[in-house]
């Protein structure tokens, strides 16, 4: 298999993904239970959401370019996600930055008790939070929609597109 920028895509979107998910999770289950470790693991996971969203932005552009030229692919469905993913990409960065922050604020220091931070800090970690699951998800259905929902696969094949696609090599 080759690997193209697509294929480095689809590799790496599903970890700005579910490490959004989970860290809203687990940020929203410590400020239930006040757990310092389920605090520490959220902002963690959400720091490390907003790193893996810029390669994620980045290999999109690419792929993006790449697809452009597919005749099954509607270039309208790419720019969709792609100002999706724009924007998600920007949304995460800033809610790993504030969950930066809010690590670095609920670590001890000097023999102090593990609390979590002020309680603006962990509103702010939750809403950023929050508007990074659903930016996420917005970017991910369109996304599905470059290739699984693509209206141009709905209407004939173009000429010379064969109807089954050749058979590949075993040994490869």
């Amino acid at each position: 298999m080759e690997l193209s920028w697509p294929y480095v895509h689809l590799l790496i979107n599903p970890f700005p993904i579910i490490l959004a998910v989970m860290g809203v999770v687990a940020v929203i289950v410590a400020l239930i239970t006040r757990y310092h470790g389920i605090w520490q693991y959220g902002v963690a996971s959400l720091f490390f959401m907003g790193l893996t969203a810029v390669p994620t932005m980045l290999t999109g552009d690419e792929a993006g370019e790449t697809m452009r030229g597919a005749w099954y692919v509607a270039r309208e469905a790419i720019h969709r996600h792609e100002e999706a993913g724009d924007w998600a990409m920007w949304v995460m960065v800033v809610t790993g930055l504030v969950a930066l922050y809010a690590w670095w604020r609920s670590l001890p220091r000097n023999n102090e008790r593990r609390a979590l931070p002020p309680r603006w800090l962990q509103i702010a970690v939750l809403v950023t939070a929050l508007f990074s699951v659903a930016a996420v998800t917005r970017a991910s259905l369109l996304g599905g929609d470059v290739m699984h929902d693509s209206s141009i696969l709905a209407g004939p094949r173009p000429a010379g597109v064969p109807a089954q696609p050749p058979a590949q090599d075993e040994d490869r």
